[in-house]
C-alpha cells in the first residue's frame, strides 16, 4: 500500500491514520520479545509485548482492507477489531485506549490536534473504568499523563503533529517515572512493559504522521483462505432464510429510535433474531433472505462497525468444511452459534488435554477455550465460545488473572446473559464449578461459586525464564519458582522437592489463617510423568499426615510443572 498523501492543512486524514496504525502494529511486532522481557516477575508467561502485538495486529489486518477511508471509519474499524482481538490485560487496555478514538473522532473526516488529544483522553477514561483496581506506574499512568499533556498543548496549537509530539514526549517521560511509582520496577531496573509497548505504538504513529514510509511487511492483507475439517456437525433441517447476517452498529447519540423497533422489523423479514444493545452499540444477528434490507434499517440507528453475511445454503452444501483466514489459527475448535435453550451454561479456559477433559467431561462445561499461561485467548475467542453455548445465562471462568479482563469485554457483545466469575487459577475454577447448584438462581450461584473459589489455596511450580532479582530472591534462569497463591514463596533447583516443600508451607499458612485442610490435589503438567507425581503425593502425605486426602490429577498443562490445590 502506498503512503497516503499528506495534506498541507493541519489535519490528519483517514488514510494517514490508517497507515499510522498499521505501521505501529509492525513496529510493536518487531520488538515484542524485548517488551516481554521487561516483565519484572521472571515466570515464562510474562507476555505483555506479545499480547499487545497480537491485539493491534488484529486491527492492522482489518485496516488494510480500507481504501480512502475517513478518520471516523478508521477509528471505528480499529476499535471493533482491537476489542475483539484483545488478549491479556495489556491488550485489553490498549484496545480501550483506541476505543476512545472511535468516540473522539466520531463523524470526522479528518482530525486535528484537539481531536487526537480528546480521543486519547476518552480512551484513558474507559481503561481506568474497566480495571477494578487501577495501579499507577503502569500503561494507565503513561496514557493518562500523555493525554493530559496533549490536551494542554492543543489549547495553544491545534497542529496534530505538534500535539502528538507532545503526547509522545510526555509518554516517554511518564514511562521513565514508572519505577518511582512501582518499587518492584526500580529494584529490577526496568520500566513498565505495557507503558513501553504504548510508547512504541505512539512513536511509530508520529513517524507516519510526519510523512515517514510505512514499515515493510506490515500486516495489510489476509492470506488466502485455507480449508480445515470442521469440529461441529452440519444441520439437516430445511433452510428457510439463506443469509446469516451479523453486524454491530455504533449508536448515533442523536437517534431516538428504540432498538426494540429494529428487532420487530428484523423478525418480519427473518428468524433467529437477536438484538443486544447498550449506550454505545447495537449488536444484531438475523437469518434473512434480505440482508440489504436488514442493514438499511439498522443504518437509521448509527454507523456500522462490523458486518458479516454468510450464505447458509453454500455452507450446508459444503458441510464438514469451514474456511479459515489463517492456517496457523485453524488449530482450535470451530464454534457454531447455538440458540439459548437451557437456563445455564458454562465456558471455562484451560490449557492441557487433561484439564480440558476435566472441565468438559467431568465438570460439564459446554465449551473449554484453550488458553492460560503464555496463551491468553482473545475477547473474540471467549465470545465465540459463549455464543456456542446453548444457554440463556452463561457463566465464564477465566481461571487466570490475565484473562479476566478480556472475558469481561465479551459481556456487552454477547447475545445472551453472561456472568464472569473472576477465577484466577485452575483450582479456583474447579471448585467454583463443583459449587454450582442447578436449582438455585443466578445470584445465589454467583455467591456460592465465588465463595468456593476464594476458599481454595493454589500453589504452582514453574521455571525462571531469565535471571532476576525479585522480592529479595536472587533468581537464575532455569531455577524452579514456587508460587503460593501467585506470590513467590521460594526458589529451588529440584521441582519435586520444591512441590513437597511448597505444600507444607501452604498447609501451615491455611492453618494459621484458621482454614481447614482436608484435600490436596496435585495437578501435574505435560513434562511430568505419573510416577513423579505419585512420588510428590507420597512426600506431601508424609509431611501433612494421614488425615489429609492427597491425590494426583493429570492436567497436561504446559509451562507449569504442578498446580497444587488445597481446600
Amino acid at each position: 500500500m502506498p503512503v497516503a498523501q499528506r495534506s498541507a492543512d493541519k489535519v490528519i486524514n483517514g488514510s494517514i491514520l490508517r497507515d499510522a496504525m498499521i505501521s505501529a502494529s509492525k513496529a510493536l511486532s518487531n520488538v515484542k520479545q524485548e517488551v516481554d522481557a521487561l516483565n519484572v516477575f521472571p515466570v515464562p508467561d510474562g507476555d505483555t509485548g506479545t499480547n499487545m502485538s497480537m491485539t493491534i495486529g488484529n486491527a492492522a489486518r482489518e485496516l488494510g482492507r480500507l481504501a480512502n477511508p475517513t478518520a471516523t471509519e478508521v477509528a471505528d474499524v480499529a476499535s471493533a477489531a482491537l476489542l475483539r482481538g484483545a488478549r491479556g490485560n495489556s491488550g485489553v487496555i490498549l484496545s480501550l485506549l483506541f476505543r476512545g478514538f472511535s468516540k473522539g473522532l466520531k463523524g470526522k473526516v479528518e482530525a486535528d490536534g484537539a481531536d487526537l488529544a480528546q480521543a486519547l483522553t476518552l480512551g484513558t477514561e474507559a481503561a481506568y473504568k474497566a480495571v477494578m483496581k487501577p495501579t499507577e506506574g503502569t500503561i494507565l499512568t503513561v496514557a493518562r499523563e500523555a493525554a493530559a499533556a496533549g490536551v494542554a498543548k492543543a489549547k495553544e496549537d491545534g497542529d496534530p503533529i505538534v500535539v502528538w509530539e507532545v503526547i509522545c514526549e510526555e509518554a516517554e517521560a511518564s514511562l521513565a517515572r514508572t519505577p518511582d511509582l512501582l518499587p518492584q520496577l526500580k529494584k529490577a531496573g526496568v520500566v513498565d512493559a505495557g507503558g513501553k509497548g504504548l510508547c512504541i505504538v505512539m512513536e511509530e504513529m508520529l513517524r507516519i504522521f510526519k510523512g515517514g514510509e510505512m514499515l515493510a511487511d506490515a500486516a495489510v492483507t489476509s492470506p488466502a483462505p485455507t480449508k480445515q475439517k470442521s469440529t461441529v456437525g452440519s444441520f439437516d433441517e430445511e433452510i428457510t432464510f439463506t443469509y446469516c447476517t451479523e453486524f454491530i452498529v455504533g449508536r448515533d447519540k442523536k437517534c431516538t429510535l428504540d432498538p426494540l423497533s429494529l428487532r420487530a422489523y428484523l423478525e418480519s423479514i427473518g428468524d433467529c433474531v437477536v438484538v443486544v444493545d447498550d449506550e454505545e452499540i447495537i449488536k444484531v444477528h438475523v437469518h434473512t433472505n434480505n440482508p440489504g434490507k436488514a442493514m438499511e434499517e439498522a443504518l437509521k440507528y448509527g454507523q456500522f462497525e462490523t458486518v458479516k453475511v454468510e450464505n447458509m445454503r453454500i455452507q450446508h452444501e459444503n458441510a464438514g468444511w469451514v474456511e479459515e483466514e489463517d492456517a496457523s489459527a485453524a488449530t482450535g475448535p470451530v464454534y457454531e452459534r447455538a440458540e439459548p435453550e437451557n437456563e445455564y451454561g458454562f465456558v471455562s479456559v484451560a490449557a492441557g488435554e487433561g484439564l480440558q477433559s476435566l472441565f468438559h467431561d467431568d465438570l460439564a462445561c459446554d465449551q473449554v477455550v484453550s488458553g492460560g499461561q503464555t496463551m491468553n485467548p482473545s475477547t473474540d475467542d471467549i465470545l465465540s465460545a459463549i455464543e456456542a453455548t446453548p444457554a440463556k445465562t452463561v457463566f465464564v471462568l477465566p481461571n487466570n488473572k490475565n484473562i479476566i479482563l478480556a472475558a469481561e469485554q465479551a459481556v456487552p457483545l454477547a447475545d445472551r446473559r453472561v456472568c464472569v466469575l473472576p477465577t484466577r487459577t485452575i483450582p479456583q475454577g474447579i471448585s467454583a464449578m463443583l459449587a454450582f447448584d442447578p436449582d438455585s438462581d443466578v445470584e445465589t450461584n454467583l455467591i456460592a461459586m465465588q465463595k468456593a473459589a476464594d476458599n481454595v489455596s493454589t500453589g504452582s511450580l514453574t521455571f525462571a525464564a531469565r535471571d532476576s532479582d525479585y522480592e529479595g530472591h536472587k533468581i537464575k534462569e532455569g531455577q524452579i519458582l514456587a508460587l503460593d497463591n501467585g506470590k513467590l514463596s521460594f526458589v529451588d533447583t529440584d521441582v519435586n522437592k520444591a512441590a513437597t516443600k511448597l505444600a507444607k508451607n501452604m498447609a501451615l499458612g491455611r492453618r494459621l489463617a484458621g482454614k481447614e485442610l482436608n484435600f490436596v490435589t496435585v495437578i501435574y503438567g505435560e513434562d511430568v510423568a505419573e510416577e513423579q507425581a505419585e512420588a510428590v503425593c507420597e512426600g506431601i502425605r508424609a509431611k501433612l499426615g494421614d488425615n489429609v486426602d492427597v491425590s494426583a490429577l493429570p492436567g497436561g498443562q504446559p509451562v507449569y510443572y504442578y498446580f497444587l490445590s488445597m481446600e
